[in-house]
């Protein structure tokens, strides 16, 4: 396979080992899918990152079809400290590229941006932008609310956004680095922690690679607790994302709403897995806690009154026209951009992209549950409110249904698997369909412990976006442009 573009479709056991000409090659094939329509069999970005090994460094580059989640992965020797830019060819690589740059020391040569993103002890200049009569806005990294740190620059022309720059970085944890050396079950704790919102998606990201590189088999009661779990998050989440952009959008009430629901699912999730956010309740081989009867029953009958609590705020939502006013068209992402930076979740498709890893790409429970999620164009702010209220309604469903089989065919049986032991090494990756979008893992196990691992949030490609949208809106619809991005700091910044 050497110098070849790309891997044939395969489950990804094993990182293909290329030359720079084969690099090169699978960079300019990314960029051909980023600028015309995908066709089948096209493959789209996932992930760049770089791991040592026994003779240096290695860099890989991970993609998928674009019609589903068939993962291949290519690695390159960076043997002289440098490597060909993915980013030059496809602009969803370029943060990657400027982190793993910090990280690790690699150059990569031909990047278009390459100023630092985790690394604050190096200088940064902002983009410039020229004109008469502009001038700069700076905000952050501490905030007026309780979130997280981050930096946004402004270049504005009196209230319209010229020019907006993030800055993130604050939040660099090193986790990567921390998983290094430490068994499956302990580098998972720190994969749960990456995003606190999204701790259940990660902890299933990094479980399932683990998974694949040890060729493990997941009992179906886990696998379908595990579902629960993740549409869980994936509700709590969504109702309170979809009542603080009506905040920003200046209607506080739903908010009010939004919130005491969000509330309720979180202690229901800590009634019935022991912890509001289902930490640490993701493992390999499976999960660390049961659903008991009663608990299961209780939250089956709690179903219905969510949604109809749910549906209500939505009805005044649509009814209420000066929050109309404020969200339909503001913050409009194009289609054609979605697709070249590569975003998912509820901001691509509210933009015209057609993937959801539970349905592209089923993983158990998935492939007997599929979720049916709506794909819109416009891309503004209202669209990505109405993907998440649809979202909300399919999790509901998928909950029900799963509890359905925890109740009944799947009553009985083993929540987790052990894991085999081997001292061979061994990779595996995988994707998981989190809140915001797909989390990918990657992982080489040797032996019993963690040779490296990587995990890429969906926000990377978030970002970028947020940055694009926003340009000639006014600087009051920041707030809102940006709560319905709702892009992860953390999960950046790792």
């Amino acid at each position: 396979m050497i110098g070849s573009p790309m891997p044939p479709p395969c489950s990804a056991d094993a990182p293909v080992m290329v030359d720079a000409a084969g690099w090169r090659a699978a960079g300019a094939a990314l960029a051909a899918g980023a600028d015309a329509a995908l066709a089948a069999g096209q493959r789209v970005l996932v992930a760049v990152w770089a791991a040592p090994d026994d003779a240096g460094t290695r860099v890989h580059l991970a993609t998928r079809r674009a019609d589903g989640g068939d993962l291949a992965v290519i690695a390159l020797r960076a043997e002289d400290g440098s490597y060909p830019s993915i980013g030059r060819h496809h602009p969803g690589a370029i943060l990657m590229e400027r982190a793993l740059q910090d990280a690790s020391g690699l150059r990569a040569e031909g990047l278009p941006d390459p100023r630092p993103w985790l690394d604050h002890e190096r200088d940064f200049a902002f983009l410039p932008a020229e004109g008469e009569g502009l001038h700069r806005i700076p905000v952050g990294p501490i905030h007026a609310g309780t979130i997280e740190p981050g930096h946004f620059r402004f270049t504005v022309n009196g209230e319209t956004i010229v020019r907006l720059e993030a800055r993130l970085g604050y939040t660099h944890k090193g986790t990567l680095g921390l998983m290094r050396g430490t068994t499956p079950d302990a580098a998972s704790r720190l994969a749960g922690r990456v995003s606190g919102d999204s701790t259940v998606a990660y902890a299933w990201a990094f479980a399932r690679a683990v998974e694949a590189a040890r060729e493990l088999a997941v009992p179906r009661r886990a696998s379908a607790l595990r579902g629960v779990m993740a549409e869980l998050e994936r509700l709590a989440n969504h109702a309170g994302d979809f009542g603080a952009i009506c905040n920003d959008a200046g209607f506080p009430l739903i908010n009010a709403h939004a919130g005491a629901l969000r509330e309720t699912i979180l202690r229901q999730a800590e009634a019935c897995f022991g912890h509001r956010l289902m930490m640490d309740r993701i493992v390999p081989g499976g999960v660390a806690a049961d659903l008991a009867p009663a608990s299961a029953a209780s939250l089956r009958a709690e179903l219905p009154s969510w949604l109809a609590r749910f549906e209500r705020l939505v009805d005044l939502y649509g009814k209420t026209a000066s929050l109309q006013d404020r969200v339909v068209g503001a913050g409009r992402l194009a289609p054609d951009l979605a697709r070249r930076l590569g975003c998912g979740g509820y901001v691509g498709r509210a933009a015209g992209q057609d993937f959801d890893a539970r349905r592209n790409a089923p993983y158990p429970p998935y492939d007997r549950r599929m979720p049916d999620i709506p794909v819109l164009a416009s891309g503004d702010v209202d669209a990505r409110a109405r993907i998440r209220s649809a979202e909300i309604r399919a999790s509901v469903a998928l909950i029900g249904d799963l509890l359905g089989d925890l109740m009944g065919d799947l009553a009985a049986g083993d929540i987790r698997a052990p894991l085999p032991e081997s001292e061979a090494e061994a990779f595996g990756c995988a994707l998981v369909e989190g809140f915001r979008g797909d989390v990918f893992a990657a992982v080489r196990l040797r032996g019993a412990v963690v040779a490296d691992a990587f995990l890429r949030d969906p926000s990377w490609f978030l970002w970028p976006a947020l940055e694009a949208v926003i340009e000639g809106n006014i600087v009051a619809d920041f707030p809102l442009c940006n709560k319905s991005f709702n892009a992860a700091y953390s999960g950046c910044d790792l």
